[in-house]
């Protein structure tokens, strides 16, 4: 909710509801230098149900030889107490993880391609081309299942073999999932290097090639500390899904020099202030937070979660142990 007014007046209106899609069970796992026990990650799920995640990114049914700390994909979604109100989607590569996909009873999914020709070659082994053809039988069995199905375009702002990718490129990319049949894109600075100026640009091109402001999603690393002012570009320009990962973890196994996406506690830190609503409470993320990281076995380093939230009826940090 919004915050009252100093000068005494009622609160303001809400800003709007902004959706927080949590990636941290899946691209925040998968980058970490070790595996954890599927019981800590059950209980990860768990807890961030209970902070008000209602998009939760379980896992993904990628190789295990590719993602050893996904390994457990099959028997994580087998166990996994579903809420009934919270969507789990799952990472699939191709027509053998949507094979897995659907025995393990899901009923949302994701696919990847990028903006990079380079970046698809040595993440999936394919050009972008060659993504998109694998993924349109995909997309559509998922479709004639009655699933939810995301895209993801990484790399849609810089790529770490070739540079700078064109805006316009990103967006074409974007656009041809839609037609796919995907229900939603999410565009990805895989190794942060976005400025808000070029998010504003990716926005307006966008939308300007034919996807929806509610079908847009973006997913920013913290890479060189731009996440939040990507995300309030972002909102500037009417986008209203953000990524996040609880305990900032994770990154890109294929993008050299990748660090942590954007903080789920940062991101919900900066929507309360500003008066969106997104229905997720703040010190139950970072009970989350600390407890991944915990099992992790390395300290919480985000910015929320060393200093905690605020109040500002007390001048009092909220939320820290």
């Amino acid at each position: 909710m919004a915050a009252a007014d100093p000068s005494g007046d009622p609160p303001a209106p809400a800003a709007g509801h902004v959706r927080i899609y949590e990636v941290g069970p899946r691209d925040g796992l998968q980058n970490e230098a070790g595996s954890i026990a599927i019981e800590q990650k059950l209980e990860f799920l768990a807890r961030l149900a209970n902070a008000g995640l209602r998009e939760i990114e379980a896992t993904s049914f990628v190789s295990p030889k590719a993602i050893p700390q996904l390994a457990d994909a099959d028997e994580l979604m087998d166990r996994l107490d579903r809420a009934p109100d919270v969507r789990y989607p799952v990472l699939v590569p191709n027509e053998r993880g949507m094979a897995r996909a659907e025995a393990s009873g899901v009923d949302a999914i994701a696919v990847f391609t990028a903006a990079s020709d380079a970046f698809t070659k040595a993440n999936i082994g394919m050009t972008v081309d060659e993504s998109l053809a694998t993924f349109g039988p995909i997309v559509a069995r998922a479709k004639d299942k009655g699933w939810w199905v995301r895209g993801y375009v990484s790399t849609a702002f810089g790529c770490p073999y070739t540079g700078r990718v064109e805006p316009s490129r990103a967006a074409d990319v974007g656009r041809r999932l839609l037609d796919l049949g995907v229900n939603e894109v999410s565009f990805g600075d895989t190794i942060g290097v976005a400025v808000p100026r070029q998010v504003s640009e990716l926005t307006g091109l966008a939308v300007a090639d034919g996807i929806a402001l509610d079908r847009l999603a973006y997913h920013f690393h913290d890479t060189r500390g731009t996440a939040l002012a990507n995300v309030m570009a972002g909102l500037g320009g009417g986008v209203r899904c953000f990524d996040a990962a609880t305990g900032g973890t994770g990154g890109c196994p294929y993008a050299p020099g990748a660090a942590g996406n954007l903080a789920t506690e940062d991101l919900v830190y900066l929507l309360d202030g500003l008066g969106y609503e997104h229905g997720v409470r703040l010190e139950a993320v970072l009970d989350a937070a600390r407890f991944i990281t915990a099992a992790l076995g390395k300290p919480l380093s985000t910015k929320v979660g060393q200093a905690g939230g605020w109040d500002p009826k007390t001048g009092q940090p909220t939320g820290r142990i």
